[in-house]
């Protein structure tokens, strides 16, 4: 999940340090979104933990600056139901989360970002010396402004402030607002960027290819046991893990697995995690926490996935963030569940 990315700090006692009022306002952001705000939370991860990765199938990307493929202006229909009219094609492009910065980036428009939201894990390289007008703290309108922005692409669900996207419409520059619940909806994203920037092709070739490998990959899973899985989000305090509905549970499921759930508060006790009893724990805040840290947990060492050895750390940005690494993501799940899988 990846709500407002912020830089990472030293890590204290155990405890979720931003605050719980910041935690709160992370959870509305959806699943993907308050992985990444717990993550960030933690602090510096633990250097040694050793993560499976997959050898990757890659799904190309696109040259720089590619002709436009639709004539503007082009009226956009963003993930709130706002229409968004586009008058010309952008030039100067501001990327307000890091799902979006990758997608602008692999379409070929990575060129004409000219800012972006801060990432933890940032990525791709290129866009590492853009300058940041966003952070957990909020969003830098006036930066934006005079960086002379001419589309934005925001989060939903959140991971933008409402008001700041009111503010920056009401100042005349187009704003489309994304979110993804789902593997369909991360493509359907891809694509809503493509159109607002004139690279509509390029975004449907590379949610072609991504459609293609998810089912490709889906398929390597078909028939295969589906251990119950436990994904911890984050257990610093409280217990953290997949809501029913989400991307999570989606990309679990699609990797073979039986996952354990809970409500949209993402808290589980664990009381119901222990008669649960999962036989895999995933650690998606394993770049924190270690194996050893969840065999030393009290009552934990009687969770079956704790006595046979069974939990793994995974990537969590690859595996929640809905961007063109999500089929990576999914790659990396399997791995961790089915390492008998040739991928």
């Amino acid at each position: 999940m990846e709500l407002f990315v912020y830089p990472r700090a030293p890590r204290p006692a155990p405890s979720l340090n931003r605050g719980r009022s910041a935690l709160r306002a992370f959870r509305a952001a959806g699943p993907f979104f308050l992985a990444i705000a717990l993550a960030a939370c933690a602090g510096t991860p633990v250097s040694a933990v050793p993560t499976i990765e997959p050898t990757p199938t890659p799904i190309a990307t696109v040259s720089p600056t590619p002709a436009p493929t639709a004539a503007f202006p082009v009226t956009i229909t963003d993930d709130e139901g706002a229409t968004v009219a586009v008058a010309t094609e952008p030039r100067r492009i501001v990327s307000l989360t890091p799902a979006a910065t990758e997608t602008l980036f692999a379409i070929g428009a990575g060129d004409r970002v000219v800012a972006k939201v801060e990432d933890i894990t940032p990525y791709p390289p290129e866009a590492d010396g853009l300058p940041v007008v966003a952070t957990y703290k909020g969003v830098d309108i006036e930066q934006i402004v005079n960086l002379q922005a001419d589309l934005v692409v925001a989060g939903g669900l959140g991971f933008t402030p409402p008001a700041a996207v009111t503010q920056l419409r009401n100042l005349g520059i187009p704003v489309i607002v994304l979110y993804a619940e789902s593997v369909a909806g991360a493509l359907a994203g891809i694509e809503t960027i493509g159109r607002a920037t004139g690279a509509f092709d390029a975004a449907q070739t590379l949610t072609k290819a991504m459609q293609g490998e998810v089912d490709r990959l889906a398929g390597l899973t078909a028939g295969l046991p589906r251990p119950r899985t436990f994904y911890e989000i984050d257990a610093t305090s409280d217990i953290y893990t997949v809501p029913a509905g989400s991307l999570y549970e989606e990309m679990l499921r699609l990797a073979g697995s039986d996952p354990i759930t809970t409500d949209s508060s993402y808290q589980i006790s664990l009381e119901k995690l222990i008669v649960a009893n999962p036989e895999v724990i995933l650690l998606g805040d394993g770049g924190y926490t270690t194996p050893a840290d969840v065999a030393a947990r009290p009552n934990w060492a009687g969770i079956a996935a704790v006595a046979n050895g069974q939990v793994v750390p995974v990537d969590d940005t690859l595996i929640t963030r809905p961007g063109p690494r999500l089929v990576d993501g999914l790659r990396a799940l399997i791995a961790a569940l089915h390492p008998e899988v040739r991928l």
